[in-house]
C-alpha cells in the first residue's frame, strides 16, 4: 500500500515537475494560472490532466486540437514515481526521505531544463544549497549519506571551485566559453547534500558517461567539438549513482 501511495505522490510530484520545466525558463509563474496546450493554448481539464494515465487514454494527443503531447510529460511524470518509490524503498518513512523526495523533485526539473535550454535556474540551485546547509546541522538524518555542517560547507566550496577552475582555465587555453556557472553551482549543491567526498566521483562519473555519449556524434563529425552540450543531467545522474551506492564506493575508496 505504501508503496501505491509513494507511486501516486511522485506522479503528482512529476506533474508539477513539468510545470515548472515548462514555465520556469519562460519566467512565467508556477503556482498560479491553469495548464494549457502548448499548441491550441486551449486549457486542460482536470480529467485530462490525471498523471500517467491521462496521457495513455488519450494516446498522446491533446482533446482538443489532437496535436501530439510531448513525450516529455509522461516521461517526467513516470520518473517522479520511480524516483519516489525508490527513495522510500531504500530509506523507509523519514526525515531523510522526505529531504531526499524534495531534492529529486528539483534535481528533475534542473535535468529538463538544462537539456532543452542549456540553463540552470539561479533560484533552483541556490534553494538546494541553503536546504543542503540547513539540513547539516541536524543530528538525526542518516550519516551515511549527509553529512556534518563542517563536511557540508567544505563540499559546497569545493564542489563550486573546481568546476569554476576547469571553466576558467578552459578559457584560457581556448579562448572561448566552456562549460556554465550554473554547472559550478549545481556541483556546489551536491557538495553541500552529500559533502566533499561525493565530488570527484560526481566529476569522474558524469565526465565519462558525457564523453561516452558523444563519442559517437564526435567521430561521424556530426558534431563539432564545440558544440553546446548540457552539462547538468550527466551531474544530476552521477549523483543519483552515488546516492543510491554511496556505501559501496566509500568502502571502495577507503580499502
Amino acid at each position: 500500500m505504501h508503496y501505491l501511495a509513494f507511486i501516486v505522490f511522485g506522479s503528482l510530484w512529476g506533474s508539477f515537475a513539468n510545470v515548472c520545466i515548462y514555465r520556469l525558463p519562460e519566467n512565467k509563474g508556477v503556482v498560479r494560472g491553469r495548464s494549457s496546450c502548448p499548441k491550441c493554448k486551449n486549457s486542460i481539464k482536470w480529467f485530462d490532466n490525471i498523471p500517467l494515465i491521462s496521457f495513455i487514454l488519450l494516446k498522446g494527443k491533446c482533446r482538443n486540437c489532437n496535436n501530439p503531447i510531448a513525450l516529455q510529460y509522461f516521461i517526467v511524470e513516470l520518473i517522479g514515481s520511480i524516483s519516489f518509490v525508490a527513495i522510500y524503498h531504500f530509506f523507509g518513512v523519514t526525515l531523510t526521505t522526505l529531504l531526499l523526495l524534495i531534492l529529486s523533485v528539483i534535481f528533475i526539473i534542473i535535468f529538463f531544463i538544462d537539456l532543452k535550454h542549456f540553463i540552470i535556474p539561479n533560484v533552483l540551485t541556490f534553494t538546494l544549497m541553503i536546504v543542503g546547509f540547513i539540513k547539516s546541522f541536524d543530528p538525526n538524518l542518516n550519516k551515511a549519506i549527509f553529512p556534518n555542517y563542517i563536511n557540508s560547507l567544505i563540499g559546497g566550496i569545493f564542489g563550486y571551485l573546481i568546476i569554476w577552475l576547469i571553466i576558467y582555465f578552459y578559457k584560457k587555453v581556448r579562448k572561448k566559453e566552456g562549460m556554465g556557472l550554473g554547472d559550478a553551482k549545481l556541483m556546489a549543491v551536491i557538495g553541500f547534500w552529500f559533502g566533499w567526498i561525493s565530488i570527484p566521483f560526481v566529476i569522474f562519473i558524469s565526465s565519462a558517461v558525457a564523453l561516452i555519449l558523444a563519442a559517437p556524434s564526435l567521430i561521424n563529425k556530426s558534431k563539432a567539438m564545440s558544440s553546446e552540450i548540457p552539462f547538468g543531467p550527466y551531474i544530476i545522474s552521477a549523483a543519483v549513482i552515488y546516492l543510491f551506492f554511496s556505501d559501496i564506493l566509500k568502502n571502495f575508496l577507503i580499502y
